[in-house]
């Protein structure tokens, strides 16, 4: 025998639905904010290294502490510093990954060190 759902059930299911639809249009219709950067900026520099990345940031950082720039020049110069200081602590995020694997593998090696088990 199938169970009736009571009406305030049915109400509360009803606002459940509700709210978690009104949650779900309100996530997707937050506004992204608009990037002045284009396509190819940014390409260049995810193509950057380490010291260009670098580099190009201090240029921005010393054009906005310069100032004399509109509002629309800040802005930019600003993301244009954030997308540089993400793609260096990328960078450095690598190295550091790969400097832990290298210690890793040494302290591996130093227990070993000296015995049979490393001529194997």
């Amino acid at each position: 025998m199938a169970a009736k759902k009571t009406a305030a059930e049915a109400k509360d299911q009803t606002a459940a639905e509700e709210t978690t639809t009104a949650e779900d249009q309100a996530a997707t219709t937050e506004p992204e904010l608009a990037s002045s950067l284009t396509e190819e900026e940014r390409q260049n520099i995810a193509a950057m290294t380490y010291e260009q990345a670098r580099d190009e940031l201090i240029q921005a950082v010393q054009a906005l502490e310069t100032g004399g720039l509109s509002l629309e020049q800040s802005m930019r110069q600003w993301e244009i510093g954030e997308a540089l200081a993400n793609r260096a602590q990328s960078l450095l995020a690598e190295v550091r990954a790969k400097l832990d694997v290298a210690q890793q593998r040494q302290a591996q090696t130093a227990q070993t060190a000296g015995t049979q088990s490393n001529l194997e």
